[in-house]
């Protein structure tokens, strides 16, 4: 908030909780955990909806390999944020699902790249449409601007949170 006069904009004191925070963070912090609460059971949903025996932490693997394409494991395991070993055994579980499928690198013939198999594409591609379908139906009462707004705030504040 600024006052205004004479071109002598100034900032006011934060309204402080009696914690000492700012109560625009604790405001964040409320609204950041509900958003996370409802995504984390989302992505079960949608995980089973691509498949009934699909983690759904590995959800998210299948996304980034529908977006970006073929990756190494190890690529796969640092955007995540998980070991060597847990990615390999999401993926082992991806491959029995027929999800993902390993082929050698050509660049590299000691390492594999992940992609989505034809069929994992298509179940990715069917729960995303719904997804977004969702979206749509859910904030239809929303201009077409304060969703792009949203969604730069959104990759703002992820791309902060990456450093």
């Amino acid at each position: 908030m600024h006052e205004g006069g004479n071109g002598d904009e100034r900032r006011l004191p934060a309204e402080m909780s009696p914690s000492g925070a700012d109560q625009e963070y604790l405001s964040l912090e409320r609204e950041l955990t509900i958003l996370f609460r409802r995504a984390r059971a989302n992505q079960g949903e949608m995980a089973r909806e691509v498949h009934p025996d699909l983690e759904s932490a590995a959800y998210g693997l299948l996304i980034r390999l529908d977006e970006c394409g073929r990756q190494r494991a190890t690529e796969l395991a640092a955007y995540i944020g998980v070991g060597k070993a847990t990615m390999s055994r999401q993926l082992r579980a991806l491959e029995d699902l027929g999800l993902v499928a390993r082929e050698p690198d050509p660049a590299d013939g000691r390492a594999w790249l992940v992609g989505l198999t034809d069929e994992g594409h298509d179940r990715v591609r069917k729960v995303r449409d719904a997804r977004r379908a969702r979206y749509v139906s859910q904030l239809s009462h929303w201009d077409r601007l304060e969703v792009a707004e949203l969604a730069r705030l959104l990759g703002q504040l992820n791309r902060g949170m990456e450093r």
